[in-house]
């Protein structure tokens, strides 16, 4: 179970009284006193001691905490005098998520929201990057991702009229069409994918105010209107449930069935494809999944870039859409 604030707090003020080498080693007492003073509020003894305890061995945590009980003196002490759970090495993963998040933080500098905490990003992103560089000189992990979300620069635009519930003109050049097109869209929602941003709105201009989906790198211009439209009704979780990627088609979900190889099962399992994810079969000749979505581009794409490890069982359709891009893949070097 992750540990609420106070928890944190409390671990952050015992590492310093630990660490604090002006004053004596701290009894029990000392550190209930100590705690409870920066809290503001009366921390028990039961408390301070599971606390001790989940700094060493909480795997949650993960601090291994080296803390001493000297029973001839009733004192606490690290045994080792350089540790502090503030300086605890980040590995890949973390280095990673933290990559991720920033990378994205900083696209957005230009939001409200985002410029009250400019500062600390830039610190985090300073510091981020330091143990980056560290990891890379020492070969150990090198990070590959977009340095720059073409189209972010029609986010602050966006959210705005979001906000404002403001009807925006858009000319927006999809692949298969030489020339823009234009759409005056009810703005509904952002959302980012395989590092590309997606806004999903209803066109006014399509039959039955059509909900679609604009990839913000293909929009060539974007304008504001006079116009606003009512309450949206439009729940992004809801929409995107039974989904994998950014478009969902009209249709209801089906059942999903994929046999892979043992291997790619071990992959597949520890990063389920969505959260509907079930395990049918798990055997040494093949791992059998579940999944309950909608039969999109996405999935298509997803399930191809397996190849031969994967293998649609249901439904039919779908295995037969998967085997004509094998086929055609095939002959593609058979020319």
């Amino acid at each position: 179970m992750p540990k609420n604030k106070d928890a944190v707090s409390r671990y952050r003020w015992i590492d310093e009284r630990l660490r604090n080498k002006r004053l004596r080693k701290p009894t029990l007492e000392d550190l209930i006193e100590f705690v409870s003073a920066k809290m503001d509020a009366t921390i028990s003894v039961r408390t301070i001691q599971k606390d001790i305890q989940d700094m060493r061995h909480d795997p949650e945590l993960n601090y291994k905490a080296p803390i001493l009980y000297d029973r001839s003196t009733g004192t606490y002490r690290y045994d080792d005098e350089t540790y502090s759970i503030n300086s605890l090495p980040i590995d890949e993963a973390d280095l990673q998520g933290l990559e991720i998040a920033i990378g994205i933080l900083e696209q957005f500098r230009s939001l409200p929201v985002i410029v009250q905490f400019e500062d600390a990003i830039l610190k985090i992103a300073a510091s981020l990057k330091k143990n980056r560089e560290v990891l890379e000189h020492k070969g150990l992990i090198k990070f590959a991702r977009a340095t720059q979300y073409k189209g972010a620069a029609h986010i602050p635009f966006i959210v705005d009229a979001i906000k404002g519930r403001e009807v925006i003109r858009i000319a927006y050049q999809s692949f298969d069409r030489n020339e823009p097109k234009e759409h005056w869209v009810e703005p509904y929602h952002l959302r980012e994918y395989q590092y590309r941003f997606y806004l999903i709105g209803k066109s006014q201009k399509a039959k039955g105010g059509t909900l679609l989906t604009f990839a913000l790198d293909r929009i060539v211009d974007i304008w504001p209107t006079s116009k606003t439209f009512s309450e949206k009704n439009f729940d992004d979780a809801s929409y995107y449930k039974h989904a994998i990627g950014v478009t969902v088609p009209q249709g209801e979900p089906e059942k999903v069935l994929l046999s892979f190889t043992p291997l790619q099962g071990k992959y597949i399992k520890s990063q389920p494809i969505h959260p509907s994810q079930q395990v049918e079969k798990d055997t040494d000749r093949e791992c059998r999944i579940s999944l309950h979505v909608v039969i999109n581009h996405e999935l298509q794409m997803l399930l191809l870039s397996y190849g031969a490890n994967v293998k649609v069982l249901q439904p039919a359709v779908l295995a037969e859409k998967i085997a004509a891009e094998a086929k055609a893949m095939l002959q593609n070097y058979s020319s």
